[in-house]
């Protein structure tokens, strides 16, 4: 199936005989693996006389252009991981992490088949046209020192989509990343091991590269994808470099400072800084303006008893 993909990634038509000779099969086994691609959400079309093509092209994970990406100073501190299809990255790189090794596992598929988002909720990412990447990142501290966190990688992913084309990006509290209100890009963050002491955080992230609009609609919330955002293709493997590079950067930085370093900046970009807002948290509902957050990443919001502060949790936002 890999080698199939490889061969029709870019865009143009090829028969089936000459698919059958490049894998080395007949043309029935190509049928058949063509209708496993469709299984995966993938379009194809086919024309009489010409062959087989996927309807919107794809690019494929190449770890070597991926690499070619990376900082030098990045180089021998990270492992990059690739593959076909998994059930969550966050389950992968938790697997694949060395204990010994001291350094920060990255890992990428293709698809995903038990993708997870924030609440329980399933994080949709059809083959291929999405960028579903998973860090491992270790901290000695406790979770105590992760307040913060996601707002801080939040604000990593949106400078990567920056650096990539992408213009009026926001950032909604606590981890997603919005264009003209709908999401482009979500967070989840998973931490095992140690409260007091020792842990590891899987740092989960998703972002829509190029969706069709079935595949928004099953998204089942307002989504918008790379391509609609920039205008124009944007290369997947540009993408997951720079995000890396914003990503590490970012946690340097935060192993220092904190979400205090990062909190103006933040800030910039609250898409629903001053409005008015509605809150869940706890079962119970609240309504306020939105004055930003504090240096601990918790949402403050002004109420008619004044301000009160939101952390982390079962917490949803929403414009009044």
């Amino acid at each position: 199936m890999e080698k199939l993909l490889n061969l029709l990634a870019d865009g143009h038509f090829h028969s089936g005989e000459e698919l059958g000779d490049s894998l080395g099969v007949s043309r029935a086994a190509v049928w058949k693996k063509l209708k496993g691609l469709e299984e995966l959400g993938l379009i194809l079309d086919s024309v009489r006389g010409k062959g087989y093509r996927l309807g919107r092209g794809i690019e494929l994970l190449d770890q070597s252009k991926i690499e070619s990406g990376l900082d030098k100073s990045l180089l021998n501190r990270i492992k990059l991981h690739t593959c076909f299809s998994t059930g969550s990255t966050n389950d992968l790189v938790k697997e694949l992490s060395d204990d010994e090794s001291g350094s920060m596992t990255f890992c990428l598929a293709e698809h995903q088949t038990s993708g997870r988002g924030r609440r329980g909720r399933t994080w949709v990412s059809p083959f291929g046209s999405t960028i579903s990447m998973s860090a491992n990142w270790r901290i000695s501290e406790g979770t105590a020192s992760l307040e913060g966190l996601s707002l801080a990688v939040g604000l990593a992913v949106l400078k990567a989509l920056e650096a990539n084309g992408a213009r009026n990006i926001e950032l909604k509290w606590p981890n997603d990343v919005l264009w003209q209100g709908r999401k482009l890009s979500g967070i989840l963050l998973e931490v095992h091991g140690d409260p007091t002491g020792e842990c590891d955080v899987i740092i989960g992230i998703g972002i829509n590269i190029k969706l069709s609009e079935d595949q928004k609609k099953g998204i089942g919330q307002p989504a918008v994808d790379l391509h609609e955002v920039c205008g124009k293709t944007v290369s997947r493997n540009a993408v997951v470099s720079q995000l890396i590079n914003t990503l590490s950067h970012t946690l340097d930085g935060f192993t220092h400072g904190g979400f205090a370093l990062y909190r103006d900046q933040w800030s910039e970009y609250d898409a629903f800084r001053g409005q008015e807002v509605n809150i869940e948290a706890a079962g119970r509902k609240e309504k306020g303006v939105n004055v930003g957050v504090n240096e601990q990443g918790g949402l403050l919001i002004k109420t008619e008893t004044g301000v009160k502060v939101f952390n982390g949790g079962e917490v949803s936002l929403r414009k009044s």
